[in-house]
């Protein structure tokens, strides 16, 4: 299992309409990212600087990397993409890996 983190950027503070995406996540995209091997995901917002800070586990099998080409991803992309996130130019979420640095079990 792989741990993988990432941080993300909420440009317009509305993290309540954030909230409210995933709160109604639609279920072919909950599908799709389990089988891609993902599991045990969280998103977390720190207010004072509206970052928002992923979380998520990773079969060694993963294929994760093929999610960017999926429709149902897109669309999510593209439901997503009005303003309260940070995106490319090719309408993808600008995400920052980060590095582990410690881990206790």
């Amino acid at each position: 299992m792989i741990r993988y983190a990432f941080k993300m950027k909420l440009t317009s503070g509305n993290i309540v309409e954030y909230k409210k995406r995933h709160d109604e996540i639609w279920p072919e995209l909950v599908e799709l990212l389990s089988n891609a091997g993902i599991s045990d995901y969280s998103i977390f917002y720190d207010e004072e600087t509206q970052i928002l800070f992923g979380y998520l586990k990773l079969t060694d099998d993963h294929t994760s990397s093929d999610l960017p080409k999926h429709p149902i991803m897109q669309k999510w992309w593209d439901y997503m993409n009005d303003g309260i996130m940070a995106y490319d130019d090719n309408n993808i979420p600008i995400v920052h890996d980060l590095k582990e640095v410690f881990h206790m079990d």
